[in-house]
């Protein structure tokens, strides 16, 4: 590989600094990727996830290349949204949009930086370890005035990716019962609910499923693990600090859940960033937990 790892610029596996991005944009083996989305209300479907493209074409990042999460990274043939791909479609998906075994791969979205922790959590999954997110995302790029490109995505080869064996980074409905039923050895695992509290607590409706949270589970909100002001990650100190407050140190199991998979990411991608070494992301959350009604809710 041909780029170097700067401690006072990037952290290898997990963020990646503006200004080490920017010096760094001409490097061929370098894939930058645009994710952006929003969770849109629909009147058919109840919600569905818009693509920012145009967006993107209005200005993005020099050379980068846009996702759709939904349309591209997402297992089409599951019963529940947004769902990982199995390991074909996920390998010959990314291969598509240029990433291989040899490539640096940088992550940001224009909103919420969830949608870029979330593709940083399936290539994790399937072994691959040289993805970052943005620090900032393209809001702080905009803000300190760097460049600009408008108009189509790059052009890039065709990776040559291989996939691991799936890591132990997914968690299914039947891990989360052991862990609310409190069976050996999941008894002290801790359930992270990554919504807003008054999602959690069931004040705000959810557009489908049942409101509330998964009985025992404890909220982080993902948005509480950035700086409200840069929308920048807290540093590793003040991370360290918002899950010992939630009765959370590096030796807690930990499995996280939102509504979908996607906000929860971010608390995953915090944790393994400090250097847990047992957090799982629920992938179906609460698109399945929610809407099985002989599953337990809890409404405080």
């Amino acid at each position: 590989m041909s780029l170097t790892l700067s401690s006072a610029g990037i952290e290898p596996g997990f963020l990646v600094s503006t200004a080490w991005l920017s010096d760094h944009l001409d490097d061929p083996t370098l894939r930058v990727f645009d994710c952006s989305a929003t969770m849109v209300v629909d009147p058919v479907i109840k919600q569905r996830v818009q693509p920012e493209r145009a967006a993107f074409e209005a200005g993005h990042i020099p050379g980068a290349r846009f996702i759709d999460i939904d349309a591209q990274l997402s297992d089409p043939d599951h019963q529940f949204h947004l769902m990982l791909p199995p390991p074909a479609a996920f390998r010959d998906a990314v291969e598509a949009l240029g990433i291989g075994d040899d490539s640096l791969v940088v992550i940001y979205s224009t909103g919420s930086i969830w949608w870029a922790t979330r593709i940083w959590w399936m290539l994790r999954v399937y072994g691959f370890t040289n993805a970052h997110v943005l620090d900032g995302g393209l809001a702080r790029w905009r803000a300190e005035g760097r460049a600009l490109a408008q108009g189509d995505e790059a052009s890039v080869p065709r990776g040559d990716f291989t996939v691991a064996p799936v890591r132990p980074f997914v968690a299914a409905r039947a891990d989360v019962e052991q862990v609310v039923r409190g069976i050996e050895p999941t008894r002290l695992t801790r359930l992270v609910n990554a919504l807003r509290p008054s999602q959690y607590s069931g004040e705000e409706l959810p557009r489908k499923g049942r409101p509330g949270h998964i009985p025992g589970s404890i909220n982080i909100p993902a948005a509480s693990l950035l700086d409200a002001d840069s929308g920048r990650f807290l540093d590793d100190d003040g991370l360290r600090e918002r899950f010992a407050a939630a009765g959370i140190d590096e030796q807690t199991p930990v499995i996280a859940y939102c509504g979908g998979g996607v906000s929860a990411s971010l608390v995953v991608f915090a944790l393994m960033k400090l250097g847990h070494a047992n957090v799982r992301l629920y992938d179906a959350s609460l698109g399945e937990w929610g809407s099985a009604p002989e599953l337990p809710m809890q409404v405080e």
